[in-house]
């Protein structure tokens, strides 16, 4: 459970006025991210390869094992490493995390990077409607205050917020980077909208540095309205889909011409995007929520609203002419806590009526964004939407809400919901696959000065005893308090790793980091990394992640792997949302078949916690 206090400041305010000099007021009771013991690690990475390989296979894995981690061995070499590294910098890994997981990879940014939360549907279907609800949106942004956050009583780092406003991905050939626009003198003040494929730069502050209010907000997007009817306009913003190596060389054509440079840049110094979509298209009832998380994930094709992304942008809002809204984000720079706490705040905010009168004062026309289109670059905007498109056909989304119960049940077992569904998921998987995978869920670091996300890892030892006996038919039904205590024990081993994790002692980041520095010290890749038994070990079939948010909202992204799912879910009181991605051209995944087998193990699993109290027959 995160607890917030709030300290002054609109995000302007506190863009301008935070920097690397003050860090130490917001983030010195923070204490340093620990480097885990090297025994530690290696006994965990061991414990952790144990349900997924055959016994030989651990025998040979623990003898390389043994012989990285003796004394005064390889591992020791570099655990001396890390630790100086440790002494000398604000995070041993975080850097060395955010450049490989996330800037040096070369895929594309739409479902294989970015991820998406989908909100609930707004009541309204029309476009008048759609512009009243995006200013308020953008009020409320403009509104939030600079949290101070804890966590089991103790403060969190707080460096991510002042981050997520007026930031950019930049695509280069290699490596992309990170650029901070807030942090300059003259801090940005206007947001970029698009429409139709068309951007604007839209101011949101008066001359004065005030706010702008809601009403000037929507008169100024009725002018955009107005500017940006449906067009042959070439929908730039499909560029940023593309492979980064692709994008990074297309991005320096693009950037040659003096207005493109300038139209660029607006876009990527601006506090956020709003994205005017038009209405997602509806098929049924049943699949629109899964329409409608896919829409704000990648726009729905080249034909439909992926024109009015900028995929590399840190923040983009995405409201709906149908009522569906939500938000897209970067994860170099953004992660889901801070979005989830954001979004809460709009949620409040939207609640309310517009506090303040509009002054009566004449505002600028927001700006028109204009590119000059050569032939090359004509011809990279058709090569990005034949990619997209295949990209966005290849993915299958099932979005469901799961109603039977929600996190109340297994609270009332004195159980961790979040371990719960973990333990749930890998039942699921396997009885739709017949083996169990390697699988990740995300653990917040940000008890620890500059610290991100740590990988927690099932199935554990546990937890396979737990799914073997649990559709054993040799099991008798009888023995329900022996299935009972197995499902127990799974759980609480998934908890005792979360704990762990939180603590800063998981063992998927300080693997990394050793072998990060080997390559630091001009070394051989140990041969641990090497082996067969890391490879598996981490292809993760199953990346899940847990929406920390007390709202009916889905997140959603794809799977880290072609034949693996992405599993997002949101569990409320009595109910759980509940995404499942996985690609088409995979023949052994389909998240239809897995989405069916998680809701009736769900419900089994419901049935071992309260069993149904069959009726007794009255005597005749």
């Amino acid at each position: 459970m995160i607890f917030r206090k709030i300290q002054p400041g609109t995000c302007r305010a506190w863009l301008s006025r935070v920097s690397l000099r003050q860090e130490p007021c917001l983030f010195s009771s923070v204490p340093p991210q620990p480097v885990p013991p090297l025994a530690h690690t290696l006994q965990g990475y061991l414990r952790a390869l144990e349900p997924l390989l055959p016994p030989e296979e651990i025998r040979h894995t623990r003898r390389m094992v043994q012989e990285f981690g003796r004394p005064g061995g390889l591992g020791a070499r570099l655990q001396d490493g890390l630790e100086r590294r440790a002494r000398h910098t604000k995070n041993w890994i975080t850097d060395w995390w955010v450049q490989w997981a996330y800037l040096e990879s070369r895929q594309p940014l739409p479902v294989h990077s970015n991820p998406a939360i989908s909100l609930p549907r707004r009541d309204y279907n029309d476009w008048r409607s759609q512009l009243v609800f995006a200013s308020k949106l953008i009020a409320a942004v403009l509104d939030f205050k600079l949290p101070v956050e804890y966590m089991r009583g103790k403060p969190l780092c707080m460096e991510l917020y002042p981050l997520l406003f007026s930031s950019c991905r930049i695509p280069g050939p290699k490596h992309d980077y990170i650029a901070h626009y807030g942090r300059s003198r003259r801090s940005p003040t206007h947001i970029t909208v698009v429409r139709n494929y068309q951007f604007f730069q839209l101011e949101v502050y008066n001359s004065d540095g005030s706010r702008m209010t809601e009403s000037q907000i929507h008169s100024q997007l009725l002018r955009i309205r107005s500017q940006s009817w449906k067009t042959d306009k070439e929908p730039m913003g499909i560029l940023t889909s593309e492979h980064r190596h692709t994008w990074g060389e297309a991005y320096n054509r693009l950037l040659r011409d003096k207005l493109n440079k300038e139209s660029v840049r607006l876009i990527e110094t601006g506090l956020f995007s709003l994205c005017l979509d038009s209405p997602v298209m509806r098929i049924s009832d049943e699949k629109y929520a899964s329409r409608k998380a896919a829409q704000i994930l990648h726009g729905g094709g080249t034909f439909s609203n992926s024109g009015n992304r900028w995929f590399d942008k840190t923040l983009q809002f995405v409201v709906g002419e149908d009522g569906s809204w939500g938000l897209l984000y970067e994860q170099a720079t953004a992660e889901g806590p801070p979005i989830a706490t954001l979004l809460h705040h709009i949620l409040e905010y939207c609640e309310k009526p517009d506090p303040k009168r509009a002054p009566l004062v004449p505002l600028p026309m927001p700006k028109k964004l204009y590119f000059h289109i050569d032939r090359e670059i004509k011809r990279d905007i058709e090569h990005a939407k034949q990619n997209l498109d295949i990209l966005i056909n290849d993915l299958d989304v099932n979005v469901f809400n799961f109603k039977r119960f929600g996190k109340e049940l297994p609270k009332k077992h004195n159980l961790s919901p979040n371990s719960f569904i973990q333990v749930a998921l890998q039942l699921a998987y396997y009885r739709v696959h017949n083996e169990v995978c390697p699988s990740c869920d995300i653990a917040s670091q940000r008890m620890f000065r500059g610290g991100r996300t740590e990988f927690i890892r099932s199935p554990t030892n546990q937890t396979l005893k737990f799914i073997l006996a649990f559709d054993d038919p040799a099991v008798s039904v009888r023995n329900r308090e022996a299935k009972l205590q197995l499902f127990r024990e799974a759980v609480d081993a998934y908890t005792a790793l979360t704990d762990l994790a939180i603590k800063g002692h998981g063992i998927d980041r300080h693997l990394l980091g050793l072998k990060l520095q080997a390559i630091e010290e001009g070394l051989s890749i140990p041969k641990i990394f090497m082996d067969t038994a890391y490879g598996l070990a981490t292809h993760w079939k199953l990346r899940t992640g847990q929406v920390p948010a007390n709202t009916d909202s889905v997140m959603c992204f794809g799977p880290l792997v072609p034949d693996g799912y992405a599993i997002c879910y949101n569990p409320q009181a009595d109910h759980v949302h509940f995404s499942i991605t996985a690609f088409n051209c995979c023949e052994e995944t389909h998240a239809e078949t897995l989405a069916h087998t998680l809701k009736d193990t769900l419900c089994q699993l419901q049935e071992l916690l309260q069993p149904t109290q069959k009726p007794k027959l009255k005597p005749t």
